[in-house]
């Protein structure tokens, strides 16, 4: 009885893999069918009342509207109200000043820039932005996605100034430190090596890091090294700040020593595909001008000015600012939408959200670099209508998210899996939370559905709560690579929706990679 309930409980997930994989069907029409056939089974096989069910999909709307589709929203926004001003022109200049070499222009952008995205908003942002800033400075609009999906999968444990550690203490009722202290210990290997494979992946294979190598060591050890010591030394919040800040200016300065002469192959100027409709000789032709030009620095800070708002408001509105987090924090809205019993309670937060953040820091920019009000309205729409797609793709995510976990779905996957796997647990231990990831989209959401469930597993097997519970945690940033929502925004960030199969197909094998080393190294340090 119990592998036919797991078996039904996997209907809307191996839908999803078939649909997004095989069928190529777009993400909003696969996932509207999953949230359709999840109903189906809650009501017809878990018995969940139907004014229950109605209320967890109304639940998963909802959260996925306020706060994960607005900051995309706002991300996209930010950086399509650079592109309408020139902002973004005077960026590339820059950009193309410290290297035209495209796997330098990744390890800034997609691995450095990324991470402080994902630790300074989370919510989609590390693979909105930095994704589509590679497409528009030349570099392969998919390579692009994949390679900042893989990035996102390790800093994902501490993102938004670590809320997704924070929660799972909570959760679990495990110190935040020593959960940030396991996460970095268990998370320490991929993290590594996560920049040479996003090398590998802009750079068309293994040989990409002949001439780049030493470049990606630094960039990696520039950021593990701080990230790893301010998480076992200061906690959940700081690790990827600290580590993409320092891993940023040591890139930039090892490619001004080691990058003068990026061979031509790894060159902008010779990429074979450019985002938008932008051809190859226009390509050439801007970023020869660009590097003949100078840029001031009242015109780079202006460029930047949004970007760099957005990192000021974000760390003074955060708990690092208790002053000013606590002033704002108290202006939301706490709601219990789900009907039955045990529903969580939804915070709307309607300042101190990292989407409302994001979108006063790009109105000044916007205003600082010259736009005017109609101009950002008519931004605003155009990004709207551009991103409904992926917005209902992660409206139907979250709904599917919530039913399958109010009904008792999800318990019944990962009850199998403890069951078969026995003291062999926690070899499999992250692809649950991969698993609650692919559904959710969410770190934060994964670890509050299977967090206490891998800690009580570890305390009844003899093994350590908080070292199971980083392998959830590890396993959600995992499992954040291949999931809809997260695939839906990246094809979005480069003007590619309706193309998820092709960027799920691509991402799969590096996902299967990490899941195993995961598994390997969450099993090995149950017997050290």
């Amino acid at each position: 009885m119990l592998f036919f309930k797991f078996l039904l409980a996997m209907l809307p997930i191996l839908w999803l893999i078939v649909a997004l994989s095989k069928l190529k069907m777009p993400g909003h029409k696969a996932c509207s069918i999953a949230l359709v056939l999840t109903v189906i089974l809650a009501i017809g096989f878990w018995k969940l009342n139907v004014v229950y069910t109605a209320t967890a999909v109304l639940e998963g709307l909802l959260n996925a509207l306020w706060p994960i589709c607005l900051v995309i929203v706002a991300a996209l926004f930010t950086y399509n109200l650079t592109l309408r001003t020139g902002a973004m022109d005077s960026i590339k200049k820059m950009l193309a000043g410290v290297s035209i070499d495209k796997r330098v222009l990744v390890l800034i952008i997609g691995w450095g820039f990324g991470n402080f995205m994902e630790g300074m908003a989370g919510f989609g942002t590390a693979v909105a932005i930095p994704a589509s800033m590679l497409a528009g400075v030349g570099l392969n609009p998919f390579a692009s996605v994949v390679a900042c999906l893989v990035a996102n999968s390790t800093p994902t444990a501490f993102g938004s100034v670590g809320i997704p550690l924070v929660t799972l203490s909570s959760v679990t009722g495990i110190a935040s430190h020593t959960l940030a202290a396991n996460t970095a210990m268990i998370e320490v290997i991929l993290a590594f090596i996560s920049p040479f494979i996003m090398v590998c992946i802009v750079g068309g294979g293994i040989k990409a890091l002949r001439g780049a190598f030493l470049i990606t060591l630094i960039s990696a050890l520039a950021f593990v090294l701080p990230w790893y010591i301010t998480a076992t030394a200061v906690g959940a919040e700081l690790p990827n700040i600290v580590g993409s800040i320092c891993c940023m200016a040591c890139t930039v300065i090892a490619a001004k020593v080691f990058n003068k002469k990026p061979e031509d192959e790894y060159s902008i100027e010779t990429k074979e595909e450019t985002a938008s409709s932008v051809t190859k000789e226009e390509t050439a032709s801007a970023v020869a001008q660009d590097k003949g030009e100078t840029i001031t620095f009242g015109k780079a800070l202006q460029a930047w000015s949004p970007f760099i708002l957005i990192f000021v408001m974000l760390i003074i509105t955060s708990t690092l600012c208790p002053a000013i987090n606590h002033l704002i924090a108290k202006y939301k809205t706490v709601a219990v939408v789900y009907a039955g019993k045990g529903g969580g309670k939804l915070t709307f937060s309607w300042i101190n959200t990292p989407g409302v953040i994001i979108f006063i820091a790009a109105i000044i920019g916007g205003i600082i670099q010259g736009a005017k009000v109609s101009t950002m309205f008519d931004v605003l729409i155009a990004t709207l209508k551009a991103n409904w797609k992926a917005m209902a793709t992660i409206c139907a995510v979250m709904a599917v998210a919530k039913v399958m976990g109010y009904s008792g779905m999800i318990a019944d996957i990962a009850g199998l899996l403890v069951v078969v796997t026995g003291r062999a647990y926690p070899l499999i231990s992250p692809l649950i939370g991969a698993i609650g990831a692919f559904v959710t989209g969410s770190g934060t959401s994964t670890c509050v559905l299977f967090g206490g469930l891998q800690a009580k597993t570890a305390t009844s097997l003899g093994l350590s709560a908080s070292w199971m519970a980083a392998g959830n945690v590890l396993g959600a940033g995992i499992g954040k690579m291949i999931c809809p929502q997260s695939i839906a925004i990246g094809v979005t960030a480069i003007n590619k929706s309706g193309s998820e199969s092709k960027v799920l197909g691509s991402v799969f094998k590096y996902f299967m990679i990490y899941v195993v080393i995961a598994g390997i190294v969450c099993f090995v340090g149950t017997l050290i």
